[in-house]
């Protein structure tokens, strides 16, 4: 009888920890035909990421009880069509680019503490500025229509992510207001003189969403060294998206600042569209990209695309893109190349699963 009380309550403690706590498995597959046309050279291959970024992570919460969880979030990125892993970078420098091999959880690897207080987040996740970039796009930044002021940017090696973080997320209960602050290290010795401080900065975002309406607004500055083609960077921000029944409409104004000798800048913009009919999605955008180096180089993109879901985890999809170059842009698509000032054009023709 002891035994078969001790074995029940056991088990009634297990149940109760499988209740407190969960971990999910997820990932999404995605390849792609890919087409690439320039002035110079055509190219045709099988890629991946034309509509969704392949990836795999694992994820999981535990309540802690009075309203306090913990979680924790381990992305990766991989290349579908080789089997090739992602890469990563270490200090948000040039030289700390690793991975590419196997699995490396580049794309997020974080633990968390939330709350009423909001979210307390650590390690490596999207930079704030990059946000707006994917969030208000409607190809997310994905494949050959992706925005071309992520393309271009002169963001460095925290355009996108940023490793070592301290993250704080605003509660999700403030009438339609969130946000986050973000500081980041590089890490490097004190001895290390002119650049002991590279890859150190910080940003924060704020935004409003209520109803159909969505706008955010970022800005965030990484130190380095500064020298005729380095120097710290100021990325700053503003985007917002509109939906009218089955049409979103967005847009958004990026600006970037290399503190260089001679100062350098880049200016773009982007807006589009999505167009849900039944089980599919239209999508179109335009977008732009200069910079004040020599000759103002420009790149100025078109993208059309349609998404058909043949299920909520599955869909097949067609993407066209046309880019024009000039002040010596040299910009093409899909692994094409291009003279300078010349145009070129791409598609990507492909399915997605997600899991």
């Amino acid at each position: 009888m002891k035994k078969y009380l001790l074995s029940s309550l056991m088990l009634a403690m297990s149940g109760m920890a499988c209740a407190q706590s969960s971990v999910t498995l997820f990932g999404i597959a995605d390849a792609t035909l890919q087409r690439g046309s320039g002035s110079a050279a055509d190219r045709n291959q099988l890629g991946s990421n034309g509509n969704s970024s392949s990836r795999i992570g694992f994820r999981g919460t535990e309540d802690l009880g009075g309203g306090l969880s913990a979680g924790f979030w381990l992305e990766s990125a991989y290349f579908l069509d080789n089997g090739t892993g992602g890469t990563t970078n270490t200090n948000n420098q040039a030289n700390g680019t690793a991975g590419g091999g196997g699995l490396v959880f580049g794309r997020r690897s974080t633990v968390s503490l939330s709350g009423g207080f909001g979210e307390l987040r650590l390690g490596r996740d999207y930079s704030v500025q990059y946000y707006n970039r994917f969030v208000f796009d409607p190809f997310g930044n994905n494949g050959v229509g992706g925005s071309q002021t992520n393309v271009g940017s002169l963001g460095g090696p925290v355009s996108t992510r940023v490793s070592n973080s301290i993250m704080y997320f605003l509660p999700a209960n403030l009438g339609g207001f969130y946000g986050e602050a973000q500081y980041y290290l590089g890490e490097n010795a004190s001895n290390a003189g002119a650049t002991s401080d590279d890859g150190t900065g910080g940003g924060i975002r704020l935004g409003y969403r209520a109803g159909p309406l969505d706008v955010a607004l970022a800005h965030a500055r990484t130190k380095y060294a500064q020298t005729a083609t380095t120097g710290d960077i100021t990325s700053t921000n503003i985007a917002a998206r509109y939906d009218i029944g089955a049409f979103s409409l967005m847009g958004g104004y990026f600006r970037d600042h290399v503190d260089t000798i001679a100062g350098l800048t880049g200016r773009g913009m982007q807006i589009g569209g999505i167009w849900r009919i039944g089980v599919g999605e239209v999508k179109a955008q335009y977008s732009n990209y200069e910079t004040t180096a020599t000759g103002n180089p420009e790149t100025k993109k078109l993208s059309l695309g349609y998404v058909h879901n043949l299920s909520k985890r599955t869909a097949v999809y067609g993407t066209y893109a046309r880019v024009r170059n000039s002040g010596g842009a040299t910009t093409a698509l899909n692994g094409a190349i291009t003279a300078a000032n010349q145009s070129s054009s791409g598609f990507d023709l492909g399915v997605r699963h997600a899991f």
